[in-house]
């Protein structure tokens, strides 16, 4: 493949026009399902619904929040009130069912109307729970906007920087109603052009856009992106290779070694033509036990942090991942989040490992003790490594490969007593990766896919909603977090980073820990 790489290099296609380099061209290689906000669910949505749907606030590469549509807001002194106040100069996307003028300014109505929509029951948006802790909103004028929450929640302004929270004109979508998925019209600083799903999607500046940079001149710089949807990532790769699209985003198994040294540091052949940025990304890769079973072995704590203690992080990422992911020595909350501690997880000692293992021997006489691993086709590697490393210090690890949707169910149904799983951060707040050890939240009706439970726990859970001390509340997280890690209800692989590829000629495209796309800053030489 090296050989083939290279040629497509040298062979790049030196026709290109300036009309060319204003369009931005991806793949995105698991489809996408729609361009309604309501649904944005998946990462493959979130990407181009980012490009067409502005909300209150906006999260920038920092995670810190920032004004978006609302120019400006308040808290109470209760922290229980947000006081929103819009910005006048955002107008929708054109459309001729606004009538003679095509456009109208976004007032805190279509806010009332987008929460409303988003609660709606008949829509069923998975969005829907990001107003759970909302006791209330209301429009009091043209440009104030009012949130009333039900008990303080530190991270609500976090969680309004999701898509689901976009603002959406009530004219067009009851006009396309369950439609308005292909016919999409916001306010973002790209306009909906073309869709031919699984083929082709096509986004065109939008010239009314009201956000600019630091020399006051208007966004976006790019005239168009052009999203195609070929399913097969190697066939991704030599896209861009060729020069035919300008970024790649992960690692995948198909190409990494041609990309990539083993210790994660672009290839010779690449540094002419390839830029790689590289960041903390939120999410935890890990392996959970399930406390509620009846298997003696998973009961045992000797025998989970055993398994903690039993294999190398470091060398498992510079063989399986060419050095790209961070060893997860902390807790559950990932480098990159308030509450992080790198001193409180686990490292690499497999002499104190192998006498847990004989402790728990001494104690049970069992002495076979044999723990199965639950798994995906796709982190199969990952799991056998950890297979052959905890063998040597004497336990018996079988890996079992499922469908990811069996596993999803099993797991949320209490059917496998050990299994791997992944947390993605919803909102960026350690709060979010906490809920997981939250007793209130046992799956299925909630987050809790281990059963862990502690009272001690809880009540730490409990009092961070409503210490508004923002120092005292990482205080607090990072106690929690080292309260499970003592329990040992999991064992923390890797915490992931985000990667991206582009073309030389690409400027502009940042990185963030939550992954999000955003092209509005984005040129093209």
């Amino acid at each position: 493949m090296s050989c083939i790489v290279l040629f497509l290099f040298s062979c790049k296609d030196q026709t290109n026009t300036n009309k060319d380099n204003l369009v931005f061209r991806y793949n995105e290689h698991k489809n996408i399902g729609s361009l309604d906000p309501a649904f944005a669910k998946d990462n493959a949505d979130i990407w181009a619904i980012n490009q067409l749907f502005n909300g209150l606030v906006q999260m920038d590469e920092n995670l810190n929040v920032q004004p978006c549509i609302a120019k400006d807001w308040s808290v109470s002194e209760d922290a229980l009130t947000y006081s929103f106040i819009l910005r006048d100069d955002v107008k929708f996307h054109k459309s001729k069912l606004f009538g003679i003028d095509s456009t109208r300014i976004v007032n805190a109505r279509d806010f009332q109307y987008s929460f409303n929509r988003l609660l709606d029951k008949n829509v069923a948006s998975p969005g829907r729970w990001v107003l759970n802790k909302v006791d209330s909103f209301e429009a009091k004028n043209d440009s104030l906007f009012k949130v009333h929450l039900k008990q303080p929640f530190p991270a609500f302004l976090g969680l309004l920087t999701m898509k689901y929270c976009s603002v959406v004109p009530k004219e067009i979508v009851e006009h396309y109603g369950s439609d308005f998925r292909s016919h999409p019209i916001g306010t973002g600083p790209f306009k909906f052009k073309r869709w031919e799903e699984n083929i082709k999607l096509v986004l065109r500046k939008n010239n009314n856009y009201f956000e600019t940079d630091s020399n006051g001149n208007t966004l976006p710089y790019l005239e168009a992106i052009a999203i195609t949807f070929l399913p097969d990532k190697q066939s991704e790769f030599l896209q861009f290779a060729q020069g035919n699209i300008d970024f790649v985003s992960g690692l995948d198994a198909s190409y990494k070694d041609e990309i990539l040294t083993a210790s994660g540091k672009l290839r010779e052949s690449y540094l002419l033509d390839v830029n790689m940025i590289r960041g903390p990304y939120l999410n935890t890769e890990y392996l959970a036990f399930f406390m509620d079973s009846n298997d003696s072995e998973i009961q045992s704590q000797l025998l989970r942090k055993a398994a903690n203690y039993g294999f190398d992080r470091k060398k498992m990422m510079i063989y399986l991942r060419n050095g790209v992911g961070i060893p997860a020595n902390g807790g559950f909350i990932p480098k990159g989040l308030p509450g992080y501690d790198d001193t409180i997880g686990y490292d690499y000692q497999p002499e104190k490992a192998k006498a847990l293992v004989k402790q728990y021997i001494e104690e049970t006489q069992n002495q076979n003790p044999e723990l199965t691993i639950t798994t995906t086709s796709n982190y199969l590697s990952f799991c056998e490594f950890i297979q052959r490393e905890l063998q040597k210090i004497g336990l018996q690890i079988n890996v079992d490969v499922i469908p990811a949707a069996t596993l999803k169910d099993a797991k949320a149904n209490g059917k496998l007593n050990m299994f791997r799983a992944s947390w993605v951060a919803d909102y960026p707040d350690a709060e979010n990766y906490l809920s997981l050890y939250y007793s209130k939240n046992f799956a299925p009706n909630g987050p809790n896919y281990t059963h862990f439970k502690d009272d001690q726990f809880d009540t730490w859970y409990e009092q961070a909603f409503t210490e508004t001390n923002i120092v005292e509340r990482e205080k607090l997280y990072t106690k929690m977090d080292s309260l499970v890690m003592q329990n040992a209800p999991v064992i923390n692989m890797f915490y992931d980073e985000v990667v991206r590829f582009t073309r030389k000629n690409v400027s502009g495209l940042g990185i963030n820990p939550i992954n999000l796309l955003d092209l509005k800053r984005v040129k093209k030489e």
